[in-house]
């Protein structure tokens, strides 16, 4: 099957241009998915914890499954950005549209669960926060609050993905459904010229003068009418 255009993709097989990859919104948008993932898990990771009578403890109101949540879904959000990115590299060599809708589906999906989840963290850690004691010294306020304020963030940018990735599905479906003939221009009111009178089979396109003409009513040359007498 001809999966040119399918999908918002170009062609199967055609080459892949860099520049132009990277200058894609869905590519700019899922790597500040995966960059924003980096900053939630790798703040809470550092400076998350304390260390109080030998154990580790969360700083957002001693609650580990804060941390946890903050952590897991940064982590999770980053690996699947990186498919993503590379699922987006490789969709146009997609040879089938199957594959193609799949894929898309996948990104929706994913997407719109994940913006979710982020929504979700973010009331929680911002809930957890608002309940816990100022730490020592203020370590590990500015990552803490970093966390908070990245996946509200990224609420936005993963909601933006299931955007793009819902514009794709809708062209999809509708070049699936679209007529794969071409009607005659003729046939469609604005399409084109009508012809509704035939030309002459001599191949003279130009004017003929109609039968009974004015010439046979006149009479020989040199002549004048005269009225009749009554």
């Amino acid at each position: 099957m001809d999966v040119a255009g399918a999908y918002g993709a170009g062609k199967a097989g055609a080459p892949i241009d860099p520049l132009n990859f990277i200058q894609r919104p869905p590519v700019i948008l899922r790597a500040v998915c995966l960059l924003f993932a980096i900053i939630v898990f790798g703040c809470i990771s550092s400076q998350g914890w304390v260390t109080e009578d030998g154990k580790q403890v969360c700083q957002y109101n001693r609650d580990a499954n804060a941390c946890n949540y903050g952590v897991g879904i940064g982590v999770i959000a980053f690996l699947a950005s990186v498919g993503f990115l590379a699922g987006e590299f490789m969709f146009e060599q997609m040879s089938s549209v199957k594959t193609r809708k799949h894929y898309v589906l996948a990104d929706l999906g994913f997407s719109g669960f994940w913006a979710f989840l982020y929504f979700v963290g973010f009331c929680y850690l911002t809930n957890q926060w608002s309940k816990s004691a100022d730490p020592d010294e203020g370590y590990g306020v500015n990552n803490l609050q970093a966390a908070i304020a990245f996946s509200f963030f990224s609420i936005f940018t993963w909601a933006g993905c299931a955007w793009f990735a819902y514009r794709r599905f809708t062209q999809g479906s509708e070049s699936a459904f679209a007529p794969s003939y071409e009607a005659d221009p003729g046939s469609i009111p604005g399409g084109g010229p009508y012809s509704s009178y035939p030309v002459g089979m001599d191949g003279d396109a130009g004017y003929q003068e109609p039968p009974f003409s004015g010439a046979q009513t006149r009479g020989p040359v040199g002549t004048e009418f005269q009225a009749p007498a009554y």
